[in-house]
């Protein structure tokens, strides 16, 4: 009925479904490249599944639709990218290089629901990527306290050490520990795993961070007195 059709602008109205199956709107919209449907009452991801009807979609804006009010901006980009195979521009910008990424995260996104509640573009993108594991959650902050080893005279003690500190608050803490005047210190640290290559470390700057020993939990701070 629309062959010459390119271009089809539907924001800002009360649209809040597509109700004509996809066999009609492939067969009414043969040439459409372009759907604009910003700001429009489009509440159901069935409604987005049908614009793969229109055989020569290239772009499709969905800006402000009811339906991805709750999504937050990355689950509304990945997953209608990953719903629609053949958009090359979504709301004004390139796929680009997005669209395996955003088709392995529409796997993992849905991967714990029931089968019957699992979408027919899952079971395709399973087809293409496998079942995919969830990403694991790796937390690349600094560590920034450590369990040490405080050797002193024999005895060990367990201390929770603050690596924002530096080597004279260190010895500060160590105060009452060893029972020794902080300038009648030496302190060394010990690295477990680098021991036998370097041997221990003295700590002779005061304004030395810790962090910069890349101390972890385990390793060791001898204590010794200064000999006169």
């Amino acid at each position: 009925m629309f062959p010459g059709l390119d271009t089809l602008i539907l924001a800002n109205n009360n649209l809040i479904s597509i109700t004509d199956s996809q066999g009609t709107l492939a067969r009414l919209f043969q040439n459409l490249r372009s759907v604009n449907l910003h700001n429009s009452g489009l509440s159901s991801w069935g409604d987005i599944d049908k614009l793969k009807a229109f055989p020569k979609l290239e772009e499709v804006r969905l800006l402000g639709i009811t339906l991805l009010q709750n999504y937050s901006e990355e689950e509304r980009r990945k997953l209608i990218i990953a719903r629609l195979p053949s958009v090359t521009l979504l709301n004004g910008s390139k796929v680009a290089g997005e669209r395996i990424d955003a088709e392995r995260y529409f796997i993992r996104y849905h991967i714990n629901l029931p089968d019957e509640e699992l979408p027919d573009r899952y079971h395709e993108l399973v087809t293409q990527y496998g079942v995919l594991e969830p990403l694991a959650v790796v937390d690349l902050r600094p560590q920034s306290r450590v369990k040490v080893e405080v050797h002193f005279e024999g005895k060990v003690e367990v201390m929770n050490i603050r690596l924002d500190q530096t080597v004279a608050d260190l010895k500060k803490q160590l105060r009452t520990v060893v029972q020794l005047p902080t300038n009648n210190m030496r302190i060394y640290y010990i690295d477990q795993d680098m021991v036998k290559t370097f041997g221990p470390e003295e700590m002779r700057f005061s304004s030395r961070a810790l962090h910069s020993f890349s101390i972890r939990d385990g390793d060791e701070i001898h204590v010794e007195p200064k000999t006169k």
